[in-house]
């Protein structure tokens, strides 16, 4: 049995307690976000701008592998976190090893098949004569390290529910500074240009799933590695339950490679490396509604498997709080800035500085009703709602937006482009707010 003396997410939580308890992950995504957009900043600035469009060409694969690896930890993490709840330690550490083992098949199994068809996929996702080379030599690096991303994302998650949040926020920051450090190595003194770009964001994988290995088997957490379960359904309810993840990351590969298509046929290459901007700033800035999300999951999902219901009113209560306040300042912060992270990337009299300065007076308004959904599909996730959860992903990060992408650049042009996404998460949040006001504890 846990002794909830000994277990953080046992506490009666109040706003401070909360917040500090998500702290570290908001932190680490935050610093996620930076080290990922410095990726950006130092192909468009040490290599060109046809580089950086090239890393947005290949980005839905990314996307697929992120989402397999989200859906398998966040689901799975629900599964853990609950059985923790209810007492039962012996089961929780088996299932744990069970969905890790499972992820690192997962990881081998994608690596192997991309590799086997590379030039197939960079054809498929629309890359023109000029991008192919820089696509095949980031994709093929980046597929090599395909296991050591999906253990990373499995342990960032569980590190959060074995109740270690601090741990998980030193080790990415602690990933992060080597990426960006190796990034600049390899591409300046090195001169590896794009290559050197996909061998330190690879290298800063390795890093924490290699630590995360060594926590685990330590038995320092409140699970740890030991002889796996053989229950096949909890992967299938790990999988299920955090489909909601792999739906918004497949929708995310599916409409980027839209912007991609509509920004190339409208504004050439220029318009990709514009909306490759804007699409990485747009993580940047909602890594803090990211980050307190995943930070909160896990409290959520032991106080449900505790039937809790006084205290995860409270919780819910507080979330949205806070959610609405980050919401104010992300989109004052991305209106001010705007134009200071397009010049970021690219010099002031430069196409794809004026291009991306325009959707830096639109797209911003999106930071004003995204952070309830991301809340929302993640907190029903933790509730192991994953159906309500899907739905809200699938509205924001696919079935409006993909429908908004087809209409609104037909008759507004790149206008439309940039209005598609706000429009999107503002429908989206009316059905959110639904859902939650729908749900009593």
């Amino acid at each position: 049995m846990n002794n909830p003396l000994q277990n953080p997410l046992a506490q009666n939580f109040t706003i401070q307690s909360l917040l500090r308890f998500a702290f570290p992950s908001m932190v680490t995504m935050l610093f996620m976000g930076l080290y990922t957009i410095g990726d950006t900043i130092f192909v468009s600035r040490f290599v060109n701008t046809d580089a950086l469009s090239a890393i947005n060409i290949v980005t839905p694969i990314i996307n697929l592998i992120v989402g397999l690896g989200t859906m398998l930890a966040t689901g799975g993490s629900a599964v853990v976190a609950r059985k923790m709840g209810a007492g039962d330690s012996k089961s929780s550490s088996r299932d744990f090893s069970l969905i890790i083992s499972g992820g690192l098949l997962l990881g081998l199994a994608v690596a192997a098949a991309g590799i086997a068809f590379l030039d197939k996929i960079v054809l498929l996702l629309g890359a023109s004569k000029v991008l192919i080379p820089y696509c095949k030599e980031y994709l093929l690096i980046l597929l090599i390290f395909t296991p050591a991303s999906m253990l990373q994302v499995l342990f960032q998650t569980f590190i959060i529910t074995a109740g270690r949040p601090g741990l998980g926020m030193g080790l990415s920051l602690g990933a992060g500074a080597a990426n960006a450090l190796l990034d600049y190595i390899f591409m300046v003194p090195f001169s590896m240009g794009i290559k050197g770009s996909a061998l330190g964001t690879g290298i800063g994988y390795l890093i924490p799933a290699i630590i995360g290995i060594g926590f685990f088997a330590s038995g320092k957490g409140s699970i740890k590695f030991t002889k796996p379960s053989r229950r096949i359904s909890v992967l299938a309810e790990s999988f299920v339950n955090g489909s909601s993840e792999m739906v918004s990351q497949a929708a995310s590969a599916v409409t980027t490679f839209l912007f991609n298509t509509i920004m190339l046929s409208l504004l050439g290459e220029n318009g990709v490396a514009a909306i490759t901007i804007i699409i990485y700033a747009q993580f940047f800035l909602t890594t803090l509604y990211i980050g307190f999300s995943m930070g909160v999951a896990p409290v959520i999902s032991y106080h449900y498997g505790g039937q809790n219901k006084a205290q995860l009113k409270t919780i819910f209560r507080i979330c949205l709080r806070f959610i609405a306040a980050a919401s104010l300042l992300i989109f004052t912060a991305s209106m001010a800035l705007g134009p200071f992270l397009a010049e970021i990337f690219s010099a002031p009299d430069t196409p794809v500085y004026r291009i991306a300065k325009e959707g830096f007076t639109i797209f911003p308004f999106s930071f004003l009703f995204c952070g309830l959904n991301i809340f929302a599909s993640s907190a029903f996730t933790a509730l192991s709602d994953g159906k309500t959860s899907a739905f809200i992903s699938f509205l924001r990060t696919f079935g409006l937006i993909t429908v908004l992408l087809l209409t609104l650049p037909e008759l507004m042009g790149v206008t439309g482009v940039w209005l598609a996404v706000p429009v999107a998460e503002l429908l989206t949040m009316l059905v959110s707010l639904f859902f939650l006001r729908k749900e009593a504890f």
